[in-house]
């Protein structure tokens, strides 16, 4: 253990002398020069161990030591980042780093170069009179990370730094701290972004409070290594043939990629049989190489299954020819600044659409819009065919709405938030109790029922969330970031309620920052600096990043930044020829 900065030995933690303990016999090692990835389901452990480590919880049984002392004693060197934006978010971006410069006891006459330093280092200089709360999501994250190096840490705790960022920043973060190992330092990255956990040096994978891997990131993928296949050429619902094949005893995980389908099976299974699938006559299939993501889902026991129930007992939404979701031109403008400018699509029954972009491009303004939460400035908008400036009430009796953050009621219990929505819904009583009964069962509530709402893990308030947007049955959805923050196997049960939801006739308008489930989407538009960039399939987007870009085989990530820095130097050369 000589270059090991932290370390645990058969660690316990519990919270109440009846439940199961959050920590039970883990061992982990955090390194020097080295990023150690956190990963694991929601409620696995991972923030009590990051909060051991930082000496703001106290073991229960077990050894523990930070910087060669117990857990709080050395803080001057230790970095901490957690989870939820803990700076203060009416205080500026110099005034955050002023105030942790002052905790942390930075000597004064250290104070500019550092500050000068860390705004350079983090790109904020331009923003440091900016008030916190005013920062996009990117942003508040690198100004987190800033305030946690005001003193240039031996080991740099981050508790899901990329919750809610997108892609571009998330990159930007990722190549700021793999900067900083290079200076000797230690990280560990707690991440629900497999694709970093699968770039860090070493990860412990925790499920339930047991660590069930520990190692390089390509030891665990190399596992499911010849059992990964891509189907391609699919005739037929693509959503339908997911359905039906998730559902069989040989399949353990299935995502949709576009027009093609990504399969993981079971290790005692054949390739997939494409006349048993009823893929088609077009369809054909070949192996993949494996990623982290497939260990990953493989050694917590597979995916969900295919059928929804949600989708199982929702009622078939009548088709019409008229778009159940149309923006003209939608504008909206707070003083001088334009958040969204001109933003033009239909959307038909029955489809999913992404609203894809940056942190601060305007999508959740035009959510908000179209949801009739916000009043455009200009243009105008439709939900299942009422215009939003005149029939606002009616839109909203037509649609669910999940927010972008948790935006239940934190004080009301499970229970009281269901019964609320059902009566905001004017569900009567008998169906509101049918109801109420039936998304206890979908969501797995029933043991949370009489816990505040604003207590619950991420992926129960998820859940809780999706369940209040749905219980009335509306013909359209509007899902703002609703999988942020939770772990690939609740995302995957999300998706599968929407597919099977979008089969029942329903139409969702989804904003997502991972870039997998972007794939899902039918069409998807690209918002960069207030203004619609591109507009397409998935597939489209990523042939217009590969011809831009000159990428081979890009994925949605590289179609996403592509098509970003296209869009900037176009910019840069009007702004030039001008």
């Amino acid at each position: 253990m000589a270059h090991d900065l932290a370390w645990t030995r058969d660690l316990v933690k519990r919270f109440g002398s009846g439940d199961d303990p959050a920590l039970s016999g883990v061992s982990v090692a955090i390194e020097a020069g080295m990023i150690t990835g956190l990963v694991g389901p929601d409620g696995a452990g991972k923030t009590t161990l990051i909060r051991l480590l930082a000496g703001l919880l106290l073991p229960d049984d077990g050894e523990i030591e930070t910087l060669g002392h117990r857990p709080g004693t050395e803080m001057g060197d230790i970095g901490y980042m957690p989870q939820r934006f803990g700076l203060y978010e009416d205080l500026s971006v110099i005034q955050n780093l002023t105030l942790y410069a002052e905790l942390r006891g930075l000597p004064r006459d250290e104070h500019d170069a550092t500050f000068e330093r860390l705004l350079d280092f983090t790109d904020l200089k331009r923003f440091q009179t900016r008030l916190a709360g005013k920062l996009s999501g990117g942003m508040k994250q690198k100004l987190g990370l800033a305030c946690a190096l005001v003193r240039t840490p031996r080991l740099l705790l981050l508790d899901e730094p990329g919750v809610g960022v997108d892609p571009i920043s998330r990159r930007e973060l990722w190549t700021m701290v793999k900067e900083l190992t290079g200076e000797g330092i230690g990280v560990l990255w707690s991440t629900a972004y497999l694709d970093e956990a699968e770039a860090c040096d070493t990860v412990h994978l925790l499920d339930s409070g047991k660590v069930l891997f520990s190692g390089p990131p390509k030891d665990l993928t190399s596992r499911v290594d010849g059992r990964v296949f891509r189907l391609e050429g699919l005739s037929g619902n693509r959503r339908r043939l997911l359905e039906k094949t998730l559902d069989r005893h040989d399949v353990m995980d299935g995502t949709i990629q576009g027009k093609a389908i990504r399969l993981l099976m079971r290790p005692d299974a054949s390739a997939p049989d494409l006349t048993s699938l009823g893929a088609g006559e077009t369809a054909s299939v070949a192996p993949t190489p494996s990623r982290f993501e497939d260990a990953y889902v493989d050694i917590l026991g597979g995916g969900p299954k295919g059928t929804s129930e949600l989708a199982t007992h929702y009622r078939v939404i009548p088709q019409s020819d008229q778009p159940a979701i149309e923006a003209i031109g939608l504008t909206k403008r707070f003083g001088d600044f334009t958040a969204a400018e001109d933003i033009r699509f239909s959307i038909p029954r029955g489809e999913i659409f992404g609203l894809l972009g940056p942190n601060g491009a305007g999508k959740s303004t035009t959510f908000k819009m179209l949801c009739g939460l916000l009043t455009p400035s200009g243009g105008t908008g439709s939900v299942v065919g009422y215009d939003l400036r005149r029939a606002s009430a009616k839109v909203r009796g037509s649609l669910g709405y999940m927010a972008q953050k948790f935006s239940l009621y934190g004080d009301l219990s499970v229970k009281q938030n269901l019964d609320f929505f059902a009566g905001v819904y004017d569900l009567d009583r008998t169906k509101a109790a049918d109801a109420i009964d039936r998304m206890i069962s979908i969501f797995d509530l029933k043991r949370h029922l009489s816990a505040n709402a604003g207590s619950l893990p991420l992926g129960y308030k998820q859940r809780l969330a999706l369940a209040c947007a749905v219980m009335h049955e509306p013909p359209v959805l509007f899902l703002d970031e609703p999988t942020s923050g939770v772990d690939p196997i609740t995302r995957r049960e999300f998706w599968t309620h929407i597919n099977g939801l979008v089969e029942k006739g329903v139409t969702v308008l989804v904003t997502t920052h991972f870039m997998d489930e972007a794939e899902y989407c039918d069409r998807i538009a690209l918002i960069y600096r207030a203004q619609e960039i591109a507009i397409g399939t998935p597939d489209d987007l990523k042939a217009k990043a590969a011809a831009q870009s000159g990428l081979d085989e890009p994925t949605m990530e590289d179609a996403f930044i592509a098509l970003i820095e296209a869009s900037d130097l176009a910019r840069e050369g009007e702004r030039d020829a001008a």
